[in-house]
């Protein structure tokens, strides 16, 4: 009976994910994704071969057509009305509730990875939100300066060497790879529903809560998307690969290797004297 809460629980903890690459798209190019997209469907060559880091594209892209249908059909208008119909400190009440669970599994992280300030921080900030917030429903702790640094097992496996592996679009949960899917089961523990072991409607309640606020946070990140990018699923997937390999490296990550599908610059002669 838990399946489909699980289902609901892992896109809720996927959304903002997908709400930060939102909100960051103004900033990043769209039109060299786009283009890339172009040279795979229409090179001179014909069909050009999967990158390394995306060798399902043709898969994934079914899947996310799926996802946007079911978004534009369901998802997007039930967020749509919930942000028309309650009141926005309601729904600020809803998400820091969210938030402090997932603080809390952001501490359990930090302290794998070895990181004890950044942890013993985040488990402070979790205490004094249960306490002082009435359990979560206020975010004192971002008021008396405990800044919420949010990590999850993926960051965790990525952190201890585990390797990405390929791009996959998960159904209904979104852009993923083979190291976040991993990690997922785990990572569906940092939600409301889970600590709910009673009746399996009131987890569907607060699970599907819990949905449709993430979604409703994530509207206005969708408009710009549907502006910009020329190729929405090149879009996301590029801002999503780029975005989690800096949250693994504390945003610091390494030069990134050239892509071997991509041609070697060719070296320019100096001018003649």
């Amino acid at each position: 009976m838990r399946a489909v809460p699980a289902l609901l629980l892992a896109f809720a903890l996927t959304a903002p994910a997908l709400a930060a690459e939102g909100d960051a798209a103004p900033a990043a190019p769209a039109a060299p994704a786009a283009s890339a997209a172009g040279e795979v469907a229409t090179g001179s060559g014909g069909a050009r071969p999967a990158s390394k880091s995306d060798p399902f594209e043709s898969f994934n892209r079914s899947i996310f057509g799926f996802n946007e249908a079911l978004d534009a059909a369901v998802l997007k208008p039930v967020a749509q009305t919930y942000h028309d119909v309650v009141p926005e400190y309601v729904r600020n009440l809803v998400t820091n509730v969210i938030g402090n669970v997932a603080d809390a599994w952001s501490a359990v992280n930090h302290l794998l990875q070895g990181k004890v300030e950044s942890g013993l921080q985040m488990g402070f900030r979790f205490a004094v939100n249960s306490v002082l917030g009435f359990g979560g429903l206020l975010d004192i702790g971002s008021e008396i300066g405990l800044e919420k640094q949010s990590e999850d097992f993926g960051q965790t496996l990525g952190k201890w060497g585990v390797p990405a592996g390929p791009y996959v679009v998960l159904p209904v949960l979104g852009p993923s790879t083979v190291r976040d899917t991993a990690a997922l089961p785990l990572d569906l523990q940092a939600t409301p529903a889970s600590l709910i072991d009673d009746k399996t409607a009131t987890v569907l309640g607060v699970t599907g809560l819990q949905v449709v606020n993430a979604r409703s946070n994530l509207l206005g990140a969708s408009r710009v998307l549907d502006d910009i990018a020329l190729d929405k699923y090149s879009f996301l997937r590029d801002a999503y690969l780029s975005r989690r390999q800096s949250q693994v490296y504390d945003g610091n990550p390494p030069e990134a290797e050239e892509d071997e599908d991509q041609p070697p610059e060719k070296s320019v002669p100096a001018p003649a004297k």
